[in-house]
């Protein structure tokens, strides 16, 4: 029997009013679930919390990488043959740069982007938050590694060309930069819900390991969904058509850039998902804590073609 369908593709379209009553709705969701913003620390009140809990509370592996100087040889920038690596070290790697990415781009847009005491719209204000959880996210990620043992990694710059690029994207006007930034976050929850099936393969043996790297990693993607919706609502009507075809050529240009990734993961199967995302495939405890457009929410029956999932199967 087909099943309901609870919401839409994140490029549905939305009125410019829409839109605005949006902000202020995101505005009132990001205000409760990050708690008070400590500026001066790009850090926030229950984020903060929630680390330290996990840090309070470790896990460590079972069985030792077998030889951590590969990692840290290779996590800055590959040295070896990256199909010489053992699977773990492999993504560890990968993660590491896929974060590494994230944090560069948002030290960049931090220093343009208006401090609160500045900030006059519920945009900038958004915007001001959101890179707070940004940096709360390096810390999580950060944990993974130290979680599995690797506790002298280095967040290291990317070279002066790309540094260069990162710092001058935030000065970009909204109607240039708007979209990239949408299929950038877009991007990033599509690599997460993949990273997440892969800790199932890669740490079988290691429950502990496996389901700790599963909390640091839903706290991250839950804040990402958020993001994917509020950078969406940034756009309009043909923005949004310009935003879908970029999937395909971001999210190939900047995998390509990282070779584990290739390794690792099906790429064109990521773009697919990039494409289709519509929050329907997120688990019902994420979409709790998370935000959603008001227009990508189906307000009359829909239905899916899709075969109903049986529980442990899918």
């Amino acid at each position: 029997m087909p099943s309901a369908v609870k919401y839409l593709s994140i490029f549905s379209p939305a009125t410019e009013q829409e839109r605005k009553e949006n902000f202020e709705d995101y505005w009132d969701f990001t205000q409760q679930h990050g708690g008070q913003l400590f500026e001066d620390d790009k850090d926030l009140e229950k984020k903060r919390a929630r680390l330290q809990h996990f840090q309070n509370n470790p896990v460590k592996l079972r069985q030792p990488l077998a030889d951590p100087e590969s990692f840290y040889r290779n996590y800055v920038e590959m040295q070896d043959d990256p199909a010489s690596l053992d699977r773990i070290t492999l993504m560890l790697t990968g993660i590491y740069k896929f974060a590494r990415h994230e944090w560069v781009g948002i030290k960049g847009a931090w220093d343009v982007v208006p401090d609160m005491a500045h900030s006059y719209s519920v945009e900038d204000k958004i915007s001001r938050v959101h890179l707070a959880e940004e940096f709360c996210h390096v810390r999580l990620f950060n944990e993974m590694l130290c979680t599995c043992g690797l506790d002298r990694v280095e967040w290291v710059p990317l070279g002066p060309i790309k540094e260069k690029i990162y710092e001058q994207f935030p000065k970009v006007p909204g109607v240039i930069k708007d979209g990239p930034a949408f299929v950038t976050e877009l991007m990033g929850v599509t690599f997460y819900c993949h990273l997440n099936k892969l800790f199932d393969e890669i740490l079988a043996e290691e429950p502990e390991v496996r389901l700790r790297l599963k909390e640091l990693l839903e706290e991250i993607t839950i804040d990402e969904v958020a993001h994917v919706g509020q950078r969406r609502n940034f756009i309009g009507p043909i923005g949004m058509s310009i935003s879908k075809a970029l999937v395909k050529p971001f999210y190939t240009l900047f995998f390509r850039d990282i070779p584990e990734i290739g390794l690792l993961f099906d790429v064109s199967k990521m773009i697919e998902d990039g494409v289709a995302f519509d929050f329907n495939d997120l688990p019902a405890h994420m979409i709790e804590r998370t935000w959603i457009p008001s227009y990508c929410k189906a307000s009359t029956p829909h239905y899916t073609d899709r075969a109903p999932k049986i529980s442990g199967l899918g």
